[in-house]
């Protein structure tokens, strides 16, 4: 039996496949599944489909709106997998304030190959704002890492296994 966890967050660049394996893994699981991009503002969400990158100021509040929402899922009984970029270790810091069972998983992959996939669906993060994601990331030291070349169920397998986790 793996340590107990109430929260997931599933993070990496645009394009990584957050949602796909975030989602996954929250019905296989029976958890609460959250969308971080559903958190951000309408003047983010502005700015990115005009290219233009989110800065840390402009973070700061989508990042305390994803911490409130993942504090009230666990304090309402529920265990949550987050899908967010969290690039930077101060953000990881952030939305993991005040919550003790957490843990991450980052999907890792190549500029090449992520580039490719965002070449094949819409999302208000074009793929011209992928190097600046990448410009940004930095690799977390505490991370269970998955190889996005394998398939999403792998992955979400693989997650399980890691965390001791059992399908509901």
């Amino acid at each position: 039996m793996g340590r107990m966890i109430s929260v997931i967050v599933v993070m990496g660049v645009s394009g990584c496949g957050k949602t796909s394996v975030g989602s996954r893994l929250a019905d296989h699981l029976g958890w609460q599944f959250i969308e971080s991009d559903d958190f951000h503002s309408a003047e983010d969400i502005r700015k990115m489909s005009n290219g233009i990158p989110l800065n840390d100021e402009d973070r700061w509040p989508w990042l305390k709106r994803l911490n409130k929402a993942l504090k009230e899922t666990i304090a309402g009984g529920q265990c949550v997998v987050l899908a967010c970029s969290a690039l930077k270790d101060s953000y990881r810091k952030m939305l993991f304030t005040g919550i003790e069972n957490g843990v991450v998983v980052y999907l890792k992959g190549s500029y090449a190959l992520i580039h490719e996939r965002m070449q094949q669906r819409a999302h208000f993060m074009g793929e011209d704002m992928l190097a600046s994601q990448f410009d940004a990331l930095e690799e977390p030291g505490n991370a269970f890492v998955a190889d996005i070349r394998l398939p999403a169920e792998n992955i979400v397998m693989d997650i399980m296994r890691e965390f001791g986790l059992s399908q509901r």
